[in-house]
C-alpha cells in the first residue's frame, strides 16, 4: 500500500513556519493564542514542529508579546525566565484567566468548597496579584479586557452572593472575614479600581460598595493596618505565612500586606462621590493606579510593594536589612490629603463590642490637610573598609527602639538643626548621630541607598484644626511609616499616624491615625487617612 504524498505545507522551512505561527498567535494581545490552533491541525509535521515541548522558544516569544516581562526578568533573573519556563507560564496563566473570565469562584457555592477548590482559587488570585505587581500595561489588559477581573472582583466583594461573604456578613451584623484571600482580592481591587466605573452604578449598589469598604477601612480593631504589629519597631517574627502556590517554584516566598491599606485607598476614592459635598474633596482623592499607568511603567511603581512582600514572608523585620521596601527620598516634599474621624462615643461602642451597623450608621467627617516633609538619613561611610572599622561606633548605630506611641523615638532625645541635616542626641550614648538631609528623590542612586542605615522624617503641616509638627521613623525592612503629629497650640493634643507608602513616584501614603492616650497594647480611638504628593 503506497503512502500518501507529502503535503505542500511540509515544504515550508521551519524558520518561516515559526514566524507564521508567532504572528498568528499574536494578532491580538488580549486572550490566548487561539489562532495558533488551526496551524497545528494542518499536518503532523506542523504539530510536531510547533509543539510546546519541541519549540519552547516560540511560546516564550508569545508570552513576551502577551504579558509584561521586564519586571519578571528584573526580579527573577535569567534562570527564572528561561524559554521552557516562560512556555509553561503561558499555558498556566491562560488557564487561570479562563477561569476568571468564566466567573469561577466569585460567588458562594451551593456546596462546601473542597481542598481542590481552595487550591484553584488560591492559584488564580496569586497569578493575578503577581501579574499586577509586574504590570507595565500588557498584564492589566489581559486581566481587564480578556479575564474581566474588575467585574469578577465587584461580584466577589459586593454581590449579595459574593464569595467574600462581605454582604452576607453585613446582613447578619457580622464583620466581613479577614483572610489571605480577602487581602489578595482587596489589593487587586485597588490595583484595578477606576472610580468612574462605580459612579454609574444604581444608588443601592453603590451604597453597598461604600458600606463594605467603610467597614474595612475604619474597623481598625478588626483589620490591622500592618503585620507584624505596629507596636514593635524590630519584631522578631511575622505571624502570617508565605502562601504563594507551589507551582510558582521560581518565585521567592511572598506575603501580601493586610487588606487595610488598599481598603482605605478604595474607600477614600469612592466615599466622596457618595457625599453631597463631594466637589470639595475631588482633588483630595487618592491617585488610583490606572491613572498612573499613562505616566510611568507600573511595575517600577510596585518595586517597593514587591520588596515588602518579600520582607513579610521572610519572617520579620531586621535592623540589619537595608531600607528594603522603602525607597530613600520618597517622603521628601509637600503632601496633600485628608483624614477621617467619627464620633468618639460611637467608636468607643465599637471597641466595647458593638456590631458593624454602629460603624455603618455613623457619620464620618473628613478634613483636608497639607504636610511639608523633610527626610533625613543616617549614612554609613562610603568605603567598605571604613565601614568595617567603624561598625561598632555609636555615631553609626541607629537610635534605640522607643515608644511606639511616639513613632518609636526614644525618650529624652534632642534634635539640633544644622546646615545639611539634623544632629540627634540620645541619652546614654557616647556620640551624637548626624542624619543627612536626603537628596532629591530622582537622585538617590543604588550606591547611596545601600549606605542608608536609618531614616527619620520631620516636617510641619496644617488643617482646619490648626498648625502642627510631625516627626517619625521608617521601620526597616517592610517600610512601615510612623509619624507623631503634635498641634502647635497644644489644645488638639498628640496623634500618631501609621501606614505604608503604596507606590513610588506616584504613590499614596495610606494608613490610620490613633490617639496617644490609650496604651499601645489596647485598641485606641482611630480613623483613616491618605496623603498624596502635591500635583
Amino acid at each position: 500500500m503506497s503512502s500518501s504524498p507529502p503535503s505542500l505545507f511540509d515544504a515550508v522551512p521551519h524558520e518561516v513556519l515559526e514566524h507564521i505561527a508567532f504572528y498568528a498567535a499574536t494578532t491580538t494581545v488580549p486572550g490566548p493564542p487561539a489562532d495558533l490552533i488551526p496551524l497545528l491541525l494542518v499536518s503532523r509535521k506542523f504539530a510536531a514542529g510547533l509543539s510546546q515541548s519541541a519549540n519552547p522558544h516560540l511560546y516564550a516569544r508569545i508570552f513576551a508579546a502577551k504579558f509584561d516581562i521586564g519586571a519578571l526578568v528584573r526580579r527573577l533573573g535569567p534562570s527564572g525566565t528561561t524559554a521552557p519556563k516562560l512556555a509553561v507560564s503561558l499555558r498556566r496563566r491562560f488557564a487561570v484567566l479562563r477561569r476568571l473570565r468564566a466567573r469561577m469562584d466569585c460567588f458562594l457555592r451551593d456546596r462546601h468548597p473542597t481542598e481542590e477548590d481552595g487550591r484553584l482559587l488560591h492559584e488564580m488570585l496569586w497569578t493575578a496579584y503577581v501579574m499586577m505587581l509586574e504590570n507595565d500595561g500588557l498584564n492589566e489588559r489581559q486581566l481587564r479586557e480578556y479575564a474581566q477581573m474588575d467585574i469578577w472582583l465587584r461580584d466577589f466583594w459586593f454581590d449579595p452572593n459574593g464569595a467574600s461573604c462581605a454582604t452576607v456578613a453585613l446582613r447578619d451584623n457580622m464583620w466581613p472575614p479577614n483572610t489571605d484571600v480577602a487581602a489578595l482580592t482587596m489589593w487587586l481591587f485597588w490595583f484595578l479600581l477606576r472610580p468612574e466605573d462605580y459612579s454609574v452604578l444604581d444608588d443601592a449598589t453603590f451604597r453597598t460598595v461604600v458600606s463594605i469598604l467603610k467597614l474595612l477601612a475604619l474597623g481598625a480593631h478588626q483589620y490591622p493596618v500592618c503585620q507584624p504589629s505596629w507596636a514593635e519597631f524590630q519584631p522578631d517574627v511575622c505571624l502570617r505565612q508565605a502562601n504563594i502556590p507551589s507551582s510558582y517554584g521560581d518565585y521567592p516566598p511572598l506575603t501580601p500586606s493586610p487588606l487595610a491599606a488598599p481598603a482605605i485607598l478604595s474607600y477614600l476614592s469612592l466615599a466622596p462621590k457618595a457625599s453631597s459635598a463631594s466637589d470639595a474633596f475631588i482633588h483630595a482623592s487618592p491617585l488610583n493606579p490606572s491613572s498612573v499607568s499613562t505616566y510611568r511603567p507600573m511595575s517600577s511603581e510596585w518595586d517597593s510593594e514587591w520588596k515588602r512582600d518579600l520582607c513579610l514572608a521572610a519572617g520579620g523585620v531586621r535592623r540589619a536589612e537595608p531600607p528594603g521596601a522603602f525607597r530613600p527620598g520618597s517622603m521628601e516634599g509637600v503632601w496633600e490629603g485628608l483624614f477621617t474621624y467619627m464620633e468618639f462615643t460611637a467608636y468607643a461602642a465599637l471597641l466595647s463590642g458593638a456590631p458593624p451597623p454602629t460603624l455603618h450608621k455613623s457619620l464620618v467627617a473628613r478634613h483636608q490637610q497639607t504636610w511639608k516633609l523633610r527626610e533625613y538619613h543616617l549614612l554609613a561611610p562610603e568605603s567598605m573598609e571604613e565601614r568595617h572599622h567603624t561598625a561598632d561606633r555609636d555615631c553609626y548605630r541607629p537610635l534605640s527602639a522607643g515608644d511606639p506611641l511616639r513613632a518609636y523615638l526614644p525618650n529624652g532625645i534632642d534634635f539640633q538643626a544644622e546646615h545639611d541635616g539634623i544632629r540627634v542626641f540620645e541619652p546614654g550614648r557616647s556620640e551624637s548621630l548626624f542624619y543627612h538631609r536626603t537628596r532629591a528623590h530622582s537622585q538617590v542612586t543604588p550606591e547611596y541607598a545601600a549606605r542608608v542605615l536609618e531614616i527619620l522624617v520631620a516636617g510641619e503641616g496644617h488643617s482646619a484644626w490648626g498648625q502642627f509638627n510631625l516627626i517619625g521613623r521608617i521601620r526597616p525592612g517592610d517600610g512601615f511609616i510612623s509619624l507623631s503629629k503634635e498641634y502647635v497650640d497644644g489644645d488638639r493634643g498628640k496623634w500618631l499616624y501609621r501606614g505604608y507608602l503604596i507606590g513610588d513616584v506616584y504613590g499614596n501614603l495610606a494608613g490610620r491615625w490613633r490617639d496617644t492616650l490609650s496604651p499601645f497594647a489596647v485598641p485606641g480611638y482611630e480613623g483613616c487617612f491618605f496623603m498624596g504628593r502635591r500635583r
